[in-house]
């Protein structure tokens, strides 16, 4: 190479800020096979210095090198575009190569194999099939070399081709995992939204309870005792929404699903009971029958249990015909304890049984107004928790919810 020949420093463009090179250099070093590209060119053209360029209206850039005669342009390395033949193949979208300069036709008289002192050339276009143009595979050499014969060309532009598709899946894989990250991002602010929102309507509400208490004992004028009772059961109702919405906080958050303190626990069939009692006293027009014998004491989170009946029996009440019982059964089957609500009325449809269990999923159907399609959920992961399971039919006749959980807690 010619002493003489100078590197030209680049002019920045609107797309070669330090942080767009830096993401081109890293996609190249993410390709395995492009150091083995640039020997392989530098063996099949006699050729000493061979690059991966990135190529814009601004500045060539190196993107990976093989230098076998100290040209001196390490990866990282800019030229200025105008200086450079690049500029011309990136126009033109085609090879440029050239065995001899100083006897070429057209670039004898070329600034570039002047300024750089070279007789041999060639730079293939790096274009992406999503109509990126990255940049070029390229080799240079003060001698001249057999650069332009078909099949030497055909070869290399087969490896600025594999590039391309490597620069492409790359785009793609890249693109996945920023879509993923954002998701992931989006979903963890908004699970601590609605973790801190739950807990700050916790005191507000709980004002409001002691108030509504407050008034419905200081006062036996009927329409003061009416309104206190429905403020009640508005009340109970807000709080049993905002347990849900911490319920799911705490499963999503705690990335181990919802807390559970598993104990054994002896009668829980009065437990189960008082839930049903419960139930009948808040829907008064609802015939609610039960058929609950559980004589051996029971592994698991009493309140938990409960709370997964109470979901179980308030979504047979919502979505259940108000002219059928809605039943409840709960015995111990060998070492399994099943749990199983039942109500009449229209059947799901086949296609939604599988997403019933899916936080804020409600059927089209719902009326407005209802709760926030966190019940079943909670169900679910109150299953998940003691090593359970939850099923779901639905025909005709019948739909039914099942929880299935071990009488000797979940497995460790």
């Amino acid at each position: 190479m010619q002493d003489s020949a100078p590197f030209v420093p680049a002019v920045p463009s609107s797309d070669d800020s330090p942080e767009a090179v830096a993401r081109s250099i890293d996609a190249i070093a993410r390709i395995g096979s492009v150091p083995s590209i640039l020997r392989l060119m530098c063996d099949l053209t006699g050729m000493g210095f061979a690059a991966v360029a990135r190529v814009t209206d601004g500045t060539w850039t190196a993107c990976a090198v093989q230098d076998n005669i100290n040209f001196g342009l390490g990866v990282g390395g800019q030229l200025a575009i105008d200086t450079t033949i690049c500029h011309e193949v990136r126009m033109g979208g085609k090879t440029i190569a050239f065995d001899k300069a100083s006897e070429h036709p057209v670039y004898k008289d070329h600034h570039t194999p002047r300024i750089y002192g070279i007789e041999s050339y060639v730079s293939i276009p790096i274009a992406l099939k999503n109509g990126r143009y990255f940049g070029n595979l390229c080799a240079i050499d003060p001698k001249p070399a057999r650069v332009s014969d078909p099949r030497t060309l055909l070869q290399m532009e087969m490896f600025a081709e594999l590039i391309a598709a490597q620069l492409q899946n790359d785009d793609k894989y890249l693109a996945a995992e920023m879509a993923l990250t954002d998701e992931r991002a989006a979903g963890e602010l908004r699970e601590h939204f609605i973790a801190v929102l739950g807990h700050d309507l916790r005191n507000p509400l709980s004002a409001l309870v002691a108030s509504t208490e407050l008034l419905a004992r200081r006062s036996t004028e009927p329409d003061v005792v009416r309104i206190a009772a429905v403020m009640r059961s508005a009340t109970r109702r807000m709080g049993a929404l905002i347990e849900d919405v911490l319920d799911l906080a705490r499963s999503r958050l705690g990335k181990g699903g919802i807390g559970a303190r598993i104990v054994p626990v002896e009668q829980l069939d009065r437990s189960l009971r008082e839930v049903v009692g419960e139930l009948r006293a808040a829907f008064t027009g609802r015939q609610i029958d039960d058929d609950i014998v559980i004589d051996v004491a029971v592994t698991c989170d009493r309140g938990r249990i409960q709370q997964l009946l109470s979901n179980l029996l308030g979504n047979a009440i919502s979505h259940g015909s108000a002219d059928q019982p809605v039943t409840v059964e709960a015995r111990v089957s060998g070492s399994w304890l099943e749990i199983v609500v039942t109500n009449g009325g229209e059947p799901m449809a086949a296609e939604t049984l599988s997403k019933v269990f899916e936080p804020f999923w409600r059927p089209a159907t719902s009326a407005p107004g209802g709760g926030l399609g966190l019940g079943l959920y909670i169900c679910w992961e109150i299953a998940r928790a003691h090593g359970g399971d939850m099923d779901v039919v639905s025909n005709p006749a019948l739909t039914r919810f099942s929880a299935r959980l071990p009488v000797a807690g979940p497995l460790n």
